[in-house]
């Protein structure tokens, strides 16, 4: 029967306290920040909850407007699809879409022709670079927010002449229509726009920022004033939610998910990319074959065998020890007594050739403890070990 010497597991084992010790700052450290991520959420759900909304309520939704509408004989539907938009749009009518971003190219074309033949008014609240082209001809969005976000009409437009100053600073736009009133400017591009439609009475109006609707800013200024002109000209208001539930979405104009990445966002990705590669590139240069570099201290073997001594030491691993002691002396010994190496670590191969050696070793039950025993209990006997099996090595050796 072959039995082969393995060594004891170490007590070296990190306790459950040093793990915890070692790892309460991550810890600490991850609660803290989905914490804040929480209270984050929180507070920004809480502030931008039904955000132009006509049936909230909240600082910025429009509630106040739609019921200041109300008593002055204006009806208002809120609409979530665009089929339902273009439905309802009518010479009596006034259509207002809340985020024209969000439409598809395809959801823009096909609102488009009905509200430029409807007579109605379309008012657009913010509409930027992806959507005010196609629902406003001859209206581009500047790519610079104005610096004001209180302005003076300084326009002809009787609606905005009355209302006054107004908070409509936000995306300017540039106007090539003659007949076209632009209002509000800043920087010398108007943040309000009123295109007169081709054909039949209907207009549409680019708003440029939403303030002048939310609850919390209506009182402000002559933002009441302005909103309730722009939107009771006719006595019906669709309000226009764009949804992401809207079946007009499956159509084949739907936009990919790189479509809904503003252009900034691509190209600041594709810089990081270079910087990456360029960075890659200088750290992967090669000016030259490799140079080996000589050690600039060499460490001697017993310093070695001293420094893993201290830390069996510190671990209080004696098992481990002298197994180390015993198995190393069993790889010695065997070439001396004539067995391969590797049957050094069997005892029935082993002692039998260590008693048959000229030499006086003791008999076989004592090479036995000093080579296969149990691991010594303190330091003392870990020491007295290494002694005896020095000395059995030694006596072998002797010619």
């Amino acid at each position: 029967m072959t039995t082969e010497a393995t060594l004891p597991s170490t007590s070296a084992s990190p306790t459950a306290r040093q793990v915890w010790t070692r790892a309460r700052g991550v810890v600490l450290a991850l609660v803290l920040l989905l914490v804040a991520a929480v209270a984050i959420a929180s507070i920004r759900s809480t502030s931008q909850h039904g955000t132009l909304d006509p049936r909230s309520a909240d600082p910025y939704g429009s509630r106040a407007v739609a019921e200041l509408l109300g008593d002055r004989g204006v009806t208002t539907r809120v609409v979530t699809t665009l089929d339902e938009a273009r439905a309802a749009a009518g010479p009596d009518t006034t259509l207002l879409v809340a985020v024209p971003d969000l439409l598809t190219d395809a959801q823009q074309d096909r609102l488009h022709r009905t509200t430029e033949t409807s007579g109605g008014r379309t008012v657009l609240i913010a509409p930027g670079a992806p959507s005010v082209a196609t629902l406003a001809p001859d209206i581009r969005a500047d790519a610079a927010l104005g610096s004001d976000s209180t302005l003076s009409p300084d326009c002809d437009l009787p609606a905005a002449r009355r209302a006054g100053t107004a908070d409509t600073g936000g995306v300017h736009y540039r106007v090539t229509a003659a007949d076209a009133d632009s209002c509000y400017p800043s920087d010398g591009l108007p943040s309000l726009v009123r295109l007169p439609a081709a054909q039949g009475d209907g207009d549409t109006v680019v708003l440029g920022a939403p303030d002048i609707l939310f609850n919390n800013h209506l009182d402000e200024h002559g933002n009441a004033s302005l909103a309730l002109q722009l939107l009771g000209s006719r006595p019906h208001l669709v309000w226009y939610l764009p949804s992401l539930s809207d079946d007009a979405l499956t159509d084949t104009g739907e936009r990919s998910f790189l479509d809904l990445i503003p252009s900034g966002w691509l190209w600041g990705t594709l810089q990081l990319f270079v910087a990456a590669a360029l960075a890659a590139l200088w750290r992967a240069r090669r000016l030259g074959p490799l140079v080996p570099e000589r050690l600039p201290v060499a460490i001697r073997a017993s310093e070695t065998v001293e420094g893993r001594a201290r830390l069996y030491r510190k671990a209080r691993a004696r098992d481990r020890a002298a197994a180390a002691l015993r198995s190393t002396t069993r790889t010695r010994l065997a070439p001396l007594v004539g067995i391969p190496v590797a049957q050094a670590h069997t005892p029935e191969a082993l002692l039998p050739a260590l008693t048959a050696h000229p030499n006086d070793h003791g008999n076989g039950q004592a090479l036995h403890s000093l080579l296969f025993g149990p691991p010594p209990g303190d330091d003392a006997a870990l020491i007295a070990l290494a002694d005896q099996l020095d000395a059995l090595e030694s006596e072998v050796r002797r010619p």
